[in-house]
This record gives structure tokens, sequence and C-alpha cells, in this order.
């Protein structure tokens, strides 16, 4: 089992909707700026709708997977819908376009090589995450992508939206839009049956209240305008539903377990720990800087280009908001930050030895040549385990249906 690509992902539904008539329907509901279909599989006939979006971000191919395993689920026990009377849809791949351009990262198991997937990263720019909305006075328009998905979500107004994602390395850990009884219980029981770690305090969503470990909240008079210097912007897709009283759960899962990340012990030195990461951070990304000097990307890949510069320049308030965090300093708090302080330039150089290699190709050699050293060093490190894709999609699946049989219920 692997991560199905864009195409695949629309040959599988068919063949779903072929194999399973009167239950599954397949429809668009819009466009890419690349003019791609945006799919939505519909399954049930029930008067509640659940909404699950994939393929948010380019990187994180694995929804797309999970989003097909459940539909299958569901279609061949449709008496499990019909005992919550729902009909549940989902958004197959809400960036097409930018998993066009991550088309490589396709690990192959069992023992894929962190390396290997690195040579086709791609995440695209904060701009040009769908789901994303344009902050109040840019003058910025909503992406097609982010347009049709709000259409969506006013036409269905589900009673909740799931919205899959996973991440390279870390932890296990869940955002939600409001409390719902046991749920935090179920999806940490539901990690460790699938043996993956949680992160005991993700270092995303700065302004969302931790309930370690695994589990972020939005706080009840949140105003939706919150900001964070990474890129989150907590007026988004996930929060544009409360106004049907929709809950919104993200469930994050990572790709390769870095058990550290679960340590709930204190930190021996806070301070130092918190400067030591900073420093990491910005000694990594002044070093791809200085290699970078004055090459101009392959225009074609411009948008690898402007993803890695951005990255680059959030770094700097990204130090600064985790020195001045109030957050509980444990070691699996500071082991999360520690692979972020990481993965961020591993990141940026990736992309940019894509997008040089053929105009810059010397620095391109000199970039791929970091993020081999600093690959090595991250598995060295965090002593990372790669995690099976059915283990990946089964902590999506079980969260979601454990979720849903609490809200309708």
């Amino acid at each position: 089992m692997g991560y199905p690509r864009v195409d695949e992902l629309e040959r599988r539904a068919r063949a779903l909707v072929a194999s399973t008539p009167g239950v599954v329907r397949l429809r668009t509901v819009g466009e890419s700026r690349g003019g791609r279909p945006l799919w939505l599989l519909s399954v049930g006939r029930g008067e509640r709708q659940i909404l699950t979006v994939a393929g948010a971000h380019a990187n994180e191919p694995v929804g797309g997977a999970s989003a097909l395993r459940l539909a299958r689920i569901l279609a061949r026990r449709p008496e499990s819908l019909e005992s919550l009377g729902c009909t549940w849809h989902f958004l197959l791949c809400l960036d097409p376009d930018g998993a066009s351009l991550a088309h490589g990262w396709q690990p192959e198991e069992p023992s894929p090589s962190l390396e290997a997937c690195h040579r086709h990263f791609y995440r695209p720019a904060f701009a040009c995450q769908p789901e994303s909305l344009p902050a109040p006075g840019t003058g910025r328009r909503p992406l097609p992508e982010s347009a049709a998905l709000v259409r969506l979500l006013d036409d269905l107004r589900p009673v909740a939206q799931f919205t899959l994602h996973g991440i390279e390395f870390g932890g296990a850990f869940t955002m939600q839009t409001r409390r719902v009884v046991g749920a935090a219980r179920a999806f940490r029981g539901t990690a460790g049956l699938l043996r993956i770690p949680l992160d005991h305090q993700p270092c995303d969503g700065p302004d969302w209240h931790p309930d370690p470990p695994g589990v972020l909240r939005l706080p009840v008079d949140a105003t939706g305008d919150e900001r964070d210097p990474s890129g989150f912007v907590a007026g988004s897709t996930w929060l544009y539903p409360r106004r049907y009283g929709t809950l919104t759960a993200l469930v994050e899962a990572p790709a390769w377990a870095a058990p550290a990340v679960s340590d709930p012990r204190p930190a021996p030195d806070p301070e130092r720990e918190v400067a030591q990461v900073g420093e990491l951070l910005l000694s990594r990304t002044r070093e791809i800087t200085e290699l970078l000097g004055a090459a101009v990307p392959d225009e074609d890949l411009l948008p690898l280009y402007t993803a890695a510069r951005e990255l680059l320049d959030v770094a700097p308030s990204l130090a600064a908001g985790w020195a001045t965090g109030e957050r509980a300093r444990s070691r699996g708090h500071f082991a999360t930050l520690g692979i972020a302080a990481r993965r961020l330039p591993l990141r940026a150089a990736a992309m940019l030895r894509r997008a040089l290699a053929r105009t810059a190709p010397a620095t391109a050699c000199a970039l791929a040549d970091l993020v081999g050293e600093w690959c090595r060093e991250l598995d060295k490190t965090y002593e990372l385990g790669w995690i099976p894709v059915s283990a990946q999609t089964g902590l999506h699946v079980r969260t979601m249906l454990d979720i849903a049989r609490r809200v309708c219920g």
C-alpha cells in the first residue's frame, strides 16, 4: 500500500463508483488554478453531512489514501452511515496542482529513504495553500480551490469537517475547534494501538490551547485573526464553517516516527534548549542563503524557489516566537522544536536544489549535499522509524469514524 498520485485518486474513485452503483457518487466541485478538476466522492443518503478534505498540502499525499480507504469501508457497510443518518463526502485532493509538482514523494515500502523522498519535495508558499483564506485588508482574492471549498461548506453545512494531514517526521496530533467528549482519549488510544508516537506538545497553532499529549483545541473566545510567523492563519477554511456549528478536526499523521517527541518529562534547562534550537534554525538558513548568492531559478520551477525563499524569510520570527512562547517546557516539546528547526531548512534546501538544477548546477549540487547531510543527521539524532502507510491511514480513518460517531450518535 502506498500513496496514490493525483490521477490515481480519480481512477480509484471511479472504480469504487462502478463497483457500488447507487451507493457512491463522484462529481467535480470546481477547478484548480491550473484547470485540474476537484473531485468529490460521496457515500450514503443521510440528512446529516460530513466532509473530509484531503491533499490540502502538496507534500501530504497520505490524506488521499485515507479518504479512499474510508470511502471503501463505508461503501461496503452502508448500514454504518444509515445508523448515523449521514452522507459522507470526500474532497480527494484540494491542491492537485501542488501535488503534481510533488509527485515524486512516493516512498517505497518497507524501508523508504528520507533523502530520496526529499529529492522531489514541494510545499507551496503560504499564499498558495488553499486552506488559507486571504487576511482582511490584503486585497487578495481567494484561490479558486479555496473558493470551491467555501462554496462546498456553504452548501453542505456539515456537522463535522475532517482535514487530513501528514508530516514528514515527528509524532501524531489532532487540532479540534471544540471539545468532543471522549475524542481525545480515543485518539490517544488509536495512536497507541498503531504504535505511532504522540507529539506531546505540538508547536503548530501557538494560539490554540494544548491538551497534552497530542491534542490542541481552539480557544472559546478565538476571533479567527491569530497569526503564526510560519504561515498558519487561524482564519481559514478550518474555522469558516463555525457559523454552521461545524466541528473541524485536523488529524496529523507522521510518515517517520520520532519517539523523543512523546517525552513528558520536564526539560532540565529550558532556556538553553530554546536558544539552541533557535540558533540551529538560523545558522542553517544562513548557510542556505550564502550558498544561493545571485542564482536564478528555472522559470518552470519558480513556485519551488518562491516557497523556499519564504521559509528562509520567516526563520528569524519563528526563532523569536519560540524564545518567547508561554508553553510548558517538556523534553518532548523541545524535541518537536528541534525537529522543526531542522525541517524548515531541509525543506528549503530540497526545493531550491530542484529549482536551480538546470540554471545553477554547482549551487544545486551543494544544496543536494546539504539535503543528504541533514537527512542523515535527523535520522541519527531522533532515531526515525518509518510508519507503514497502512498505519498512517489507520490513524486518520479510526479517528474520523470515532469522532463522527460521537458527533452524530
